[in-house]
């Protein structure tokens, strides 16, 4: 199975983002591999598509901002004195080739990735979809009612990015969990 995207291309990423739609946009219809979007583009995705895909993309540089300022080893540290706030950080490198992320409107693919990569599922409802539910995989832990983990495959199920469902404050605890899992 092909990882099918926006973001790092191959198994370059360190973070893999799953999320059961895409921009509802002619180009993106077909999509069939992994793209590393030019720059400008996650902007004109975000006017041509409404305040939603804003939404993803604002909370996911929120939150990829703030684990790259805190960063273990296993990830690049940005250069802070050229990127000071997630907005310039979504703006100049969310998405790019060398942004070491992706959104994947695929399923997962474990084997694809990197083996220190972290997979994020977007969504209860999305994940459980995919079969990653407590009935459906018993190694999978629940946290509380937000998030989940499933340790052997560096996995974290989260809520959707929105700002409501995804606040400042569990953006903080997700960074927290994407650090515990790397450190295994």
């Amino acid at each position: 199975m092909t990882n099918v995207g926006f973001g790092s291309i191959g198994d370059q990423a360190c973070i893999y983002v799953y999320i059961a739609n895409r921009p509802p946009m002619d180009q993106y219809k077909h999509l069939s591999t992994v793209t590393a979007l030019p720059p400008g583009e996650v902007f004109n995705i975000a006017q041509h598509t409404g305040n939603h895909w804003r939404k993803i993309f604002n909370v996911y540089a929120k939150f990829l901002y703030g684990l790259l300022l805190t960063a273990p080893s296993s990830f690049k540290v940005i250069d802070t004195e050229f990127i000071s706030r997630w907005q310039q950080y979504r703006d100049a490198i969310l998405l790019q080739s060398s942004s070491d992320c992706a959104l994947l409107f695929s399923k997962p693919n474990f084997v694809q990735a990197h083996e220190s990569s972290v997979h994020i599922i977007m969504g209860k409802t999305y994940a459980a979809q995919l079969g990653w539910d407590r009935e459906s995989n018993k190694e999978l832990i629940l946290l509380d009612n937000d998030f989940a983990v499933c340790p052997s495959k560096k996995m974290i199920i989260c809520p959707y990015f929105d700002y409501r469902q995804l606040s400042n404050v569990k953006i903080e605890k997700l960074i927290k969990l994407v650090h515990d899992l790397c450190k295994k």
